[in-house]
């Protein structure tokens, strides 16, 4: 995984994601702070292409390069509304999208 890019460390965003992101792009630890983890979540949202729909196993597969708690982020994800869930299929929802 890329390390992500941090091109103006004074935002609020990268501030966050230098906290709690690896150097690799690994979730270090998840922010207990609502704001910093919709930060964090909105960074994990990206690795899903809006109109797409993944299994289950798919969605733990691409989740596990961030952090070994697939459950937890998955969890997170779907409560705040970045993935939406369906017979037993998964696409995205909400986060931020690049133009």
């Amino acid at each position: 995984m890329d390390r992500p890019a941090f091109s103006d460390a004074s935002s609020d965003r990268n501030i966050v994601l230098r906290r709690f992101l690896g150097p690799d792009g690994s979730v270090r630890a998840m922010p207990t702070r609502i704001a910093k983890r919709m930060v964090v979540l909105d960074y994990v949202a990206q690795a899903f292409p809006i109109g797409q729909t993944w299994p289950e196993s798919e969605v733990n597969e691409v989740l596990r390069r961030f952090h070994p708690d697939v459950a937890m982020l998955r969890r997170y994800l779907v409560e705040e509304e970045f993935l939406e869930r369906r017979d037993g299929r998964y696409w995205r929802a909400g986060g931020t999208v690049e133009l």
